[in-house]
């Protein structure tokens, strides 16, 4: 799968990803690396970084699925449920045309524990740590837990975060007024 060799840890992405999850469908792959690459992992490695410098972190992961499965598939599906945006921006399609009692209680607490976290810096759950990597998962049984991508954590433990290209891939090159190709540092087009 291209994406996963483009995004996957390391040089062998694609293998590591496929040996890590070998039930799981091409799609769903997809939407696993799409998730762990730019948000789950470097959130992971700030938590860390956090932890080892003396400060605290909190993660939480919205493992909620809404009706028709559509939240997985946007870039911040808890964006409504925080502000309470149902009606605008991402809400009808991530949380549903028809917002159900299991929503409005899911959303409350997200919303609880981010007021929280905002006026007292406590969240209302134990601070993560290298350890027990405690995560809260908002879904319709909340709780706390192991940090619960322990796979994807695994592949990606030793995998740099380095500032994102100013640049990214494309099918073709740019070629410049000299015949050259722009260089890294040159501004998007």
């Amino acid at each position: 799968m291209e994406t996963l060799r483009h995004f996957g840890p390391g040089e062998d992405g694609a293998r590591a990803y496929r040996e890590g999850f070998p039930d799981m469908s091409d799609e769903d792959l997809f939407e696993l690396v799409q998730a762990d690459w730019p948000f789950r992992m470097p959130v992971l490695k700030l938590a860390e970084a956090q932890a080892a410098g003396g400060g605290k972190a909190y993660l939480y992961e919205l493992a909620w699925q809404s009706p028709g499965r559509a939240a997985a598939r946007l870039p911040c599906p808890g964006r409504p449920a925080v502000f309470g945006t149902y009606d605008v921006h991402l809400g009808p399609v991530a949380i549903g045309p028809d917002q159900t009692a299991e929503a409005r209680v899911l959303t409350s607490q997200i919303r609880t524990a981010w007021t929280s976290f905002v006026t007292t810096g406590d969240p209302g759950r134990p601070a993560y740590d290298p350890e027990w990597r405690l995560t809260r998962i908002f879904d319709s049984e909340p709780s706390v837990t192991s940090y619960p991508e322990e796979p994807s954590r695994r592949l990606w433990q030793n995998h740099p975060f380095e500032s994102m290209p100013r640049r990214l891939p494309t099918s073709r090159p740019t070629v410049g007024a000299e015949g050259e190709s722009p260089g890294a540092d040159e501004p998007f087009s």
